[in-house]
């Protein structure tokens, strides 16, 4: 039922009914209230969905490696696991690191100096990656031309820098995320 009435000012009729939909009503409230609710309802319904979504700890362990140094001897290269992916540790010779700076990274198929593949001021160790660039095999230490790598897969043949310099691979070792802990050990991830 809608009452007119006639104002006072110039008689100019206004409607109650009009009125009544500007200001909040008890409807609005419960339509808000129920929407508000409904929302949380299906955040909570979603969480553990998405939560499952989350690495598992025993992923989340892997996530990072610690690698004692101390038991490598100059010249020599260990294999350590990260990821489920071996990585290559190796403490250079002082004849090593010459002879991989010494290279013109013009020739070289992957340009990279040795610097920028060593932490500035541990050039004696080189970690990267032990996969091929090439098919993802895992190539032998100390061994082909270079004194590097050797993959027996397809010959492709790396530098002590884990730099490409022979056969179908196209890029370098990759050299992984790490950091030193101390002077004798690292963390790698």
């Amino acid at each position: 039922m809608v009452h007119n009435s006639t104002s006072c000012c110039g008689g100019q009729k206004t409607s109650h009914a009009a009125s009544e939909q500007d200001e909040p009503s008890r409807r609005d409230f419960i339509m808000l209230a129920a929407g508000a609710l409904g929302g949380v309802g299906a955040a909570a319904t979603a969480w553990p969905f998405i939560n499952s979504m989350n690495p598992s700890a025993d992923v989340l362990a892997l996530s990072s490696t610690e690698v004692d140094l101390s038991p490598i001897q100059p010249g020599q290269s260990i294999k350590v696991k990260w990821r489920g992916k071996p990585v290559f540790v190796r403490r250079r010779t002082k004849e090593e690191i010459a002879s991989a700076a010494a290279v013109n990274i013009s020739d070289l198929r992957d340009p990279q100096s040795d610097d920028s593949r060593v932490k500035p001021g541990h050039a004696e160790w080189l970690i990267v990656l032990g996969v091929c660039t090439h098919l993802g095999c895992v190539p032998l230490a100390n061994q082909g031309e270079f004194g590097g790598w050797f993959c027996p897969c397809h010959g492709s043949q790396y530098d002590t820098s884990g730099r490409i310099r022979k056969g179908p691979a196209p890029l370098n070792l990759p050299v992984p995320e790490y950091t030193f802990l101390s002077d004798t050990k690292i963390r790698i991830g």
